[in-house]
């Protein structure tokens, strides 16, 4: 049995996003090959998701009823980014189930049209005492949830 080749992933342009955030690359940021390094990717997801959200008063990061676990994530490298550079962050919402969400995030050079990577980072919201799945995500976060997809 032959399985066939997923088709290669083509970067993508900033009109496929929704908001966008800066972030500034950091010295630390490099590695030994002069560039960020991937894990630092997954960092930005992480940050570029949770600060939309608490910017929007729907994480509450210490008292909070309900956070998102991350239980998937996934990058496509095309270009590279290194410090010093600014970065811009695009973030929309693909996919919204009953307590789980599809973010997508593209990362741009400053001032470039197509992605340097994008990915995506999957939560799924629990109560926050029991880590349990939530029945239905909370009304607030989906409004906010929604005007991102």
């Amino acid at each position: 049995m032959t399985v066939p080749t997923p088709a290669r992933a083509q970067p993508h342009t900033r009109d496929a996003y929704k908001t966008f955030r800066r972030i500034t690359t950091r010295w630390l940021d490099n590695d030994a090959y002069g560039h960020v390094n991937n894990v630092v990717y997954y960092h930005w997801f992480d940050t570029v998701v949770n600060a939309h959200l608490i910017e929007h008063g729907v994480l509450d990061i210490q008292r909070g009823q309900t956070i998102g676990l991350v239980v998937e994530t996934h990058c496509n490298y095309f270009s590279s980014l290194a410090f010093p550079q600014n970065v811009d962050a695009g973030l929309r919402v693909s996919r919204i189930g009953s307590s789980s969400v599809r973010y997508e995030v593209g990362l741009f050079a400053e001032g470039e049209a197509q992605t340097a990577a994008h990915g995506h980072f999957v939560h799924v919201y629990v109560d926050s005492q029991s880590r349990r799945p939530v029945t239905a995500l909370p009304a607030p976060l989906l409004h906010v949830l929604k005007e991102l997809a």
